[in-house]
């Protein structure tokens, strides 16, 4: 007996200090699951391949991102191609935002802001207010885009697409949603954080996000 109480005395505070799940360590979704729908988005935006398309320092037909001149070619529109790439997601939703031939390629990713932003509310792009709205949206199926007006008229903005993303609130807090784009770098799957950061100033208080319903037969 006395030496089942003995070990008793060793056990229960081993037991106490046992470690306890860290609420950090949560990996909770922090914007809800990814409906079909979102599945069906996510999908749509691995198919564009756009680590191997859209690439930098190509002059590139901006439906498919295939470079359409040679590497020696020296006319305009073959820096880098956000705006192209976002402009290619939307018509292959059936989902208009600004572009060619309405738009040129140079400069069009602060003139997509723009249009967003003052554009006909008859588009059916909508002002986003948060970065968890955002997140949420995407996972349910809806094509969100963040976008920077850049105020020199000498210097590009940038636009990137929100993917569906499981990425926990405290992931949300410090890097943003998560996204896909065409850049310098071209990412299936980056940090919004990471994606404006050859914007100086830019993020966060710059980026804005907008969304659109994907159409009913989508």
């Amino acid at each position: 007996m006395l030496r089942r109480a003995l070990l008793a005395n060793v056990l229960v505070p081993l037991a106490a200090a046992a470690p306890r799940p860290s609420a950090a360590a949560d990996t909770t979704s922090c914007c809800g699951p990814i409906t079909p729908a979102g599945a069906r988005l996510t999908a749509l935006l691995d198919s564009m391949d756009v680590e191997h398309r859209w690439l930098a320092h190509k002059h590139v037909n901006w439906e498919t991102g295939e470079q359409d001149q040679t590497d020696g070619f020296a006319g305009p529109d073959r820096a880098t191609h956000c705006s192209a790439f976002a402009a290619a997601v939307g018509k292959r939703l059936g989902i208009y935002m600004l572009r060619p031939p309405d738009h040129p390629l140079t400069f069009l990713a602060s003139a997509q802001t723009y249009w967003f932003e003052h554009g006909d509310s008859s588009t059916g792009w909508q002002r986003v207010a948060d970065w968890q709205t955002a997140q949420r949206l995407a996972n349910e199926g809806t094509l969100v885009v963040m976008s920077y007006y850049n105020p020199s008229p000498q210097r590009s903005g940038h636009i990137v697409i929100v993917r569906p993303s499981l990425k926990s609130s405290a992931a949300l807090a410090s890097e943003g949603p998560q996204v896909i784009q065409a850049a310098g770098y071209n990412r299936a799957s980056a940090p919004a954080a990471t994606s404006f950061s050859f914007h100086p100033g830019a993020w966060p208080s710059q980026v804005k996000i907008f969304a659109h319903p994907l159409p009913a037969a989508s």
